[in-house]
């Protein structure tokens, strides 16, 4: 059993996006550190969050396909931090109208992107700035060329890299060269904007971890295609001569979708016979892994199933019915990765369809597997998701981000009579109010044998199907909800100590700072 997993513990899902803030997309500044310390006052242990990478409109900005997957989004980077800094002028910020409930990305990027250009013309005045850059560049080699993909991806139209001139696309030398040279100053901006991302980000972590909150990230087991992953590793990649895919990454057809899900992301060489391919393969993903764990202290893996065997579905197709299972890394994968970096406290994503082998696979390595109460209320007194069922090492969740709010699905009516009524009675509840269901939930997963219960903000406080993060098969209204700060009041913390110290689950007390802001 992973360490950190070894008592009661309680969190709390909140991706940082839906942080409050008055800049129209929650940040890593204060409203961060606030919601840090509301934690730690309601005696919870773990801050759950979604993937930190930068966020594209063509995908609706969703966190989980991102152009790299080891940059973090500049989106959060504070710009009260940056007027702390003297790197913005407090006056500049005077124009912000945003919306408190929703992230307006439209107006939100267009703003953040004309502040971070005015840090950045103040920063790079100053020769000790610009050293500190030079050294945090040094020790990330990812972060050139990241910042390389991006400015030519804004001076050839934000094309996929697969349109780039042939020369780019295959990455020769003389013309990676060349367009370092060209795009100097876009490459170092880029830099810039990963500089004060992880500078930010860092004194965050800092403050979690003085006041006993660990924070779990979020790790898509895939990647986009038109990242700059892909781009500069394109031989670990089941990619044609010509750098588009051979085969795509989605699930079968299920009792959820007949064709089921094409996601389209590029698949990896895990089985290449080709000398090298495996061990660069293997390297990638321990950088990737690395980066990962300089940021938070555990890692959800989504879609954990896909490294005992993953489904392969032939590009052409456009649909997911004629792919086919084939075998991933499986345990050598996780063995080599922590003899090299140590133990890795993971969490298994294992929804969906799981084999005893995919079962046998997390079990033989110690992570803990997922619960989602949402899932438990069919009537089979043997589903595994109902509390009684679910196992010590394991996470227990009312729902995910990919699913409606507790109150939200009492209120679905494609949830039936019987199942908000087993879901009443199994909480020892015989009413049919639907404003106080989500504290029937919180009720179940606290008193659950997971060792971890993670609750989403909104099941903590409580609201409807308007304040879901994402709506799997829909293409917008997804990543946008954002929680106001009068919403976490004392009661609210409070109730949420109380259930936790009942059912064994308190973290430790740490004392405010006076000043907690880095």
């Amino acid at each position: 059993m992973i360490p950190i997993l070894s008592k009661r513990a309680s969190g709390v899902l909140l991706p940082v996006f839906s942080l409050p803030c008055p800049w129209g997309i929650g940040d890593i500044g204060p409203g961060a550190i606030s919601f840090i310390d509301f934690l730690a006052a309601a005696g919870q242990s773990y801050w759950q969050i979604l993937p930190l990478g930068p966020t594209a409109r063509i995908f609706g900005n969703s966190p989980y396909m991102s152009p790299s997957a080891m940059a973090g989004n500049p989106l959060f980077i504070s710009p009260e931090l940056l007027v702390r800094e003297g790197l913005l002028r407090k006056e500049e910020l005077a124009d912000a109208r945003f919306s408190e409930y929703v992230v307006d990305y439209d107006r939100v990027i267009p703003w953040k992107q004309h502040l971070l250009g005015l840090a950045w013309q103040r920063f790079r005045t100053g020769r000790d700035n610009r050293e500190q850059l030079a050294g945090f560049v040094d020790t990330q080699p990812w972060v050139r060329e990241h910042a390389l993909f991006l400015a030519l991806k804004k001076k050839f139209a934000d094309q996929g890299w697969f349109r780039w001139p042939r020369e780019l696309r295959q990455r020769e030398r003389t013309a990676l060269r060349h367009a370092l040279a060209e795009l100097a100053d876009e490459v170092e901006y880029g830099c810039f904007e990963q500089f004060l991302f992880w500078r930010q980000w860092q004194q965050l972590l800092d403050h979690a971890r003085s006041r006993g909150i660990r924070l779990i990230g979020d790790l898509p087991i895939y990647v986009a295609m038109d990242s700059v992953d892909v781009w500069a590793n394109q031989e670990i990649f089941q990619l044609s001569p010509s750098g588009l895919p051979k085969a795509v990454a989605g699930v079968p057809p299920d009792y959820f979708s007949r064709t089921g899900q094409r996601w389209g992301n590029p698949l990896y060489r895990w089985n290449s016979r080709k000398t090298g391919i495996r061990d660069r393969l293997f390297a990638w993903w321990e950088k990737r892994l690395q980066t990962i764990f300089g940021q938070v202290d555990l890692v959800r893996i989504d879609h954990f199933r896909g490294f005992e065997a993953y489904w392969s579905i032939p590009a052409r197709e456009k649909t997911a019915v004629r792919g086919t299972w084939v075998r991933g890394p499986g345990k050598t994968f996780f063995r080599t990765m922590e003899k090299r970096l140590g133990r890795l406290p993971i969490i298994a994503e294992d929804l969906g369809i799981i084999t005893e082998k995919v079962r046998r696979l997390r079990d033989d390595l110690g992570y803990p597997g997922m619960n989602i109460l949402l899932f438990a209320f069919d009537g089979n007194p043997d589903n595994s998701y109902l509390p009684h069922n679910v196992e010590k090492n394991s996470v227990i969740y009312t729902g995910t981000h990919d699913n409606d709010t507790a109150v939200g699905w009492y209120l679905s009516p494609n949830v039936t009579p019987q199942a908000r009524r087993l879901a009443k009675r199994y909480a020892n509840r015989f009413d049919d109010e639907a404003s106080t269901f989500h504290l029937d939930m919180m009720y179940l997963a606290h008193c659950s044998p997971s060792r971890l219960s993670i609750l989403p903000l909104q099941d903590v406080l409580g609201f409807g199907n308007d304040c879901r993060i994402n709506t799997p098969g829909t293409t917008s209204g997804n990543w946008k909800w954002r929680c106001a700060q009068r919403f976490l009041t004392d009661e609210v913390g409070t109730r949420l100590r109380e259930s936790t110290q009942a059912f064994g689950r308190l973290g430790r007390k740490t004392p405010a700072k006076e000043n907690t802001t880095p």
